[in-house]
């Protein structure tokens, strides 16, 4: 019965260790590293530099969002002679093509559209944008890659905040803080802009302490050319296997939360979890790729690996062992461990259960509504693991449904 205690308790640990104790470690550390900074020590955004940007963005089926897109890029406060753009579009077969094709900023040089017939996914459009702005521009510590997505609009001073970052020679990407613009109480749009905030806040915290920023939210991120390597085309998660190579080759990554881009995402709890789904099946093709990662435990990178990806990844797992631990104890006459089984029933299943009852009768409990997204999040993490486990052989997934 002990060893069972032990693995219940290990269990435990294991969540409350990445959902609550590292995010406090890494905000302590983060405060005493601000308070030894000078006031001054960031580069001003008016410091002459000689980088070159290329603009980078994979659309399929973005209709809804691409013009305002394009408006957004061609607004960017950026030296025209100083900054490309391509964009492809992946097999779309709405009014995406004909959308872009008629933008008018095409006529300029510096504009680019390719439109690729067939849907190959993300990861091979990416890659070929990516080799055209080479071939054209270089693979050079200079030539930097604005990764972004169609949905995400970016303030006009993004891409200098981002690029002052890159004064520092030994970083290879920086990301910026996406800010969620849904916060209806209906769905799910206020918890999903509170993790996203609370996720871009642990981001800048590891960046602050040496760099090692555990994966972009992939929205919009900029990227050294010399540090990019393709990414496998059927790979779900492409931001994140970027980010990594760029650990592998001995660069760093970093967060920008003055870099802001906005994104409406869906209120809808079951749009969601079909994202985070394919996130998580994602999640678990980088994991194997980057286990060599994991080794030697005792260093900055593995920490924030482990403490703030692969815990969460494993989190379902860590939940089904504590209540099957928690049962057993209890089974055998254990009333303690009996009543923290019911409790955690309660939390993973009746309350959520009461929150899609209130949801459905028009009450919005906010705190019920957290716990809901909680354990929505974790059963996506399990579908993802099972898609991972039945292999994935494309990259090509449909985006959430846009308002």
């Amino acid at each position: 019965m002990k060893v069972l205690a032990i693995l219940y308790w290990i269990s435990v640990y294991a969540l409350v260790h990445s959902y609550l104790i590292y995010p406090l470690y890494r905000w302590y550390r983060s405060r005493k590293i601000d308070a030894l900074k000078s006031t001054d020590s960031q580069v001003p955004l008016s410091s002459q530099r000689n980088n070159r940007i290329s603009v980078i963005l994979s659309a399929f089926n973005e209709e809804t969002c691409i013009l305002d897109k394009l408006d957004n890029l061609y607004e960017l406060d950026y030296p025209s002679d100083r900054i490309n753009f391509y964009i492809g579009s992946d097999g779309s077969f709405d009014k995406t093509n004909e959308l872009i094709s008629q933008y008018p900023a095409l006529e300029n040089s510096n504009w680019h559209f390719f439109q690729f017939e067939q849907r190959r996914g993300k990861p091979a459009v990416l890659n070929e944008l990516v080799s055209k702005s080479i071939n054209t521009h270089g693979c050079a510590k200079d030539h930097l890659l604005l990764i972004t997505d169609a949905s995400v609009l970016l303030n006009p001073d993004a891409v200098l905040k981002l690029e002052r970052n890159f004064e520092d020679t030994t970083v290879g990407l920086v990301d910026s803080f996406i800010s969620n613009t849904n916060k209806e109480l209906k769905g799910i749009g206020f918890q999903e802009t509170e993790y996203i905030s609370l996720e871009a806040k642990l981001k800048h915290w590891e960046s602050n302490d040496g760099g090692y920023m555990i994966g972009p939210f992939g929205g919009c991120y900029l990227l050294r050319s010399n540090y990019f390597k393709p990414v496998p085309e059927n790979y779900l998660v492409d931001d994140f296997y970027i980010a990594m190579e760029v650990f592998k080759a001995g660069g760093l990554c970093k967060n920008d939360l003055e870099a802001i881009c906005k994104e409406s995402n869906s209120s809808d709890i079951f749009e969601e979890f079909k994202r985070k789904s394919r996130i998580a099946a994602g999640n678990y093709q980088n994991f194997v790729t980057f286990r060599e990662l994991l080794w030697p435990p005792l260093n900055k990178l593995t920490f924030n690996y482990f403490s703030h990806k692969v815990l969460r990844w494993f989190g379902p797992f860590f939940i089904l062992l504590s209540l099957l631990f928690s049962l057993t104890l209890g089974a055998f006459g254990n009333l303690f461990y009996f009543t923290l089984f019911l409790f955690s029933i309660g939390l993973m299943i009746i309350i959520p259960l009461v929150d899609y009852y209130l949801e459905g009768l028009g009450v919005n409990n906010k705190y019920f509504r957290f716990t809901r997204y909680f354990v929505v999040v974790n059963i996506a993490f399990l579908k993802g693991f099972v898609r991972f486990l039945n292999g994935i052989k494309s990259g090509a997934w449909d985006p959430p449904k846009r308002k």
